[in-house]
């Protein structure tokens, strides 16, 4: 039987552009700054490295998906906030709006589910089985309407077909956005940066459920350093770029995990018009995971995307547009620039 590969379709630059307007609603890009831990610029060293997880918003917790299920051996569980399935777009530009942010086309769950265990058959992906047990963290506002909540649900269906054991999260009235008590924003708003203060804490329970247990954050000066990287040094074809990926990452070590502490270690994807290069470090800064890491011995990775002609909202790659099918799977030049930046840090 032939092999099956994602669907190869790729719509007009019209169409995309479409897309993205409708994924990346309005509002004013802001660079706001917390407790400014200054960067200082370095490469990524060896840790000792215990177990890694992955996070991400909008198109970020896509990208996290597509990691969690390329890499299931590796990537330990997964928490995400206004996505929805694995592989929703399959390919096509014009799906990603109607079947994976709006719901007025369906997004074809079935069929999502049958090529991740195809694609886990011929090895494209560690094997679907390795997915059975992984915690999973899933949060849908009730103001999302970016992401709608029944594509929301789908994506928790995904991870539950699989066997992962996943807590949903969608009794708040956030809107599309990383939820934090960092949050510049109303808990209701969509818009830049995509930070919503709802006067809760959803990290604790996030960490909680992907942890087992999370010791409280530190509310007060950050202890750590914060690491600015070459992304070029990581990047598939070694133009991070060509990539549609920033100039500049980020890690938050703590001075335990700069000890020799063992460490777990957060990837932690944003989302469209979130990166560096569109709204500085307000991510990094505000996400409330460089707290928990303090007090948590958790190093952060804040890999960075950036916009391009094709991309031009700085949004991961969840729907084909660098123009390979395999983004979604290993191989894909997103997915294996970020799993570079995961070794380096010994995980």
């Amino acid at each position: 039987m032939k092999k099956r590969r994602p669907m190869g379709w790729w719509s007009p630059a019209a169409v995309l552009a479409f897309v993205l307007a409708l994924l990346v609603p309005g509002g004013s890009a802001q660079a706001a700054t917390l407790y400014t831990v200054a960067p200082v610029a370095g490469s990524l060293s060896d840790y000792n490295i215990s177990g890694v997880y992955v996070s991400g918003v909008s198109s970020g917790g896509y990208m996290a998906g597509q990691l969690q299920v390329a890499y299931s051996r590796t990537i330990k569980g997964m928490g995400v906030f206004g996505t929805g399935p694995y592989y929703c777009a399959q390919n096509n530009a014009a799906q990603a709006v109607y079947g994976c942010g709006d719901n007025t086309s369906p997004d074809y769950l079935p069929t999502l589910e049958a090529d991740a265990s195809l694609w886990s058959a011929y090895g494209w992906t560690d094997p679907v089985g390795s997915l059975s047990g992984r915690p999973v963290y899933w949060f849908h506002g009730g103001n999302d309407t970016t992401v709608k909540a029944s594509v929301s649900n789908d994506g928790v269906s995904f991870f539950k077909h699989f066997g992962a054991n996943v807590t949903y999260d969608s009794g708040s009235s956030a809107g599309h956005g990383w939820v934090t008590p960092y949050g510049t924003l109303a808990c209701t708003a969509t818009g830049s940066p995509y930070l919503d203060n709802c006067g809760t804490d959803p990290e604790n329970a996030l960490l909680g459920k992907l942890f087992g247990s999370v010791a409280a954050p530190n509310t007060g000066p950050l202890t750590g350093s914060l690491i600015k990287f070459d992304q070029d040094s990581y990047a598939v074809g070694g133009r991070a770029g060509s990539l549609s990926m920033g100039g500049s990452g980020f890690a938050y070590v703590p001075s335990a995990c700069s000890s020799g502490a063992s460490c777990r270690l957060m990837v932690a994807l944003h989302g469209c018009a979130q990166g560096y290069d569109a709204v500085g470090t307000s991510f990094v800064d505000r996400a409330n995971l460089d707290q928990y890491g303090d007090t948590n011995h958790m190093i952060v990775l804040y890999p960075q995307a950036t916009a391009n002609a094709a991309n031009p909202y700085g949004c991961w790659d969840w729907w084909g547009y660098l123009g390979a099918t395999n983004y979604p799977i290993k191989g894909g030049r997103q997915i294996e620039t970020i799993m570079n930046m995961v070794h380096a840090l010994g995980g």
